[in-house]
């Protein structure tokens, strides 16, 4: 293993990551969902974290929502030099919200399986549906994830300082 402190990044609602460096990149994961790419030849990746599957008619396609930011994020890993046969992708979050009828986490992760088939890029790992919150770090140089689940919305904030470091030690 290789002696480098990685940065750490908690990636919001609407936002797309990619650094071919180390980072951890972490989220925190309810009816939202994380689509992770790694390029195993390029040894780098990225995480988007997106609220809705689509924009409505009088929205922009922006990155909150799971089209455009799925879409965004395998377009910035091809623009980066990233041939699509060497991308896998993992997919977390999803799950069903306690607050709401509907089923937003779960048309979350059609939305991005629905991509990344059209793209065919293979799923190697998901952790999706359910009830409990995820939290969810990413090494961007080696794609290792990281995902843990607890119960209740307050847990939903941002990485403990003790979290964090566990994330990093743990890649």
């Amino acid at each position: 293993m290789e002696n480098i402190q990685p940065h750490h990044y908690y990636l919001e609602p609407g936002h797309i990551f990619i650094n071919p460096d180390q980072s951890v990149v972490m989220a925190s994961l309810g009816s939202c969902v994380a689509v992770c790419l790694y390029d195993h030849k390029e040894q780098y990746g990225g995480m988007n974290h997106f609220v809705a599957p689509k924009n409505g008619r009088k929205e922009s396609p922006t990155a909150k929502f799971g089209n455009a930011a799925t879409l965004g994020l395998i377009r910035i890993m091809l623009k980066n030099g990233s041939d699509i046969k060497n991308i896998h992708a993992q997919i977390f979050g999803g799950a069903a919200s306690p607050f709401s009828r509907e089923k937003t986490g779960r048309k979350n992760v059609k939305i991005a399986k629905k991509i990344l088939k059209k793209f065919k890029i293979p799923i190697v790992s998901e952790d999706i549906g359910g009830s409990l919150v995820r939290k969810v770090a990413f090494n961007t140089r080696t794609g290792e994830t990281v995902v843990y689940k607890v119960s209740g919305t307050d847990k939903m904030n941002k990485f403990s300082e003790n979290e964090r470091y566990f994330h990093a030690q743990r890649n």
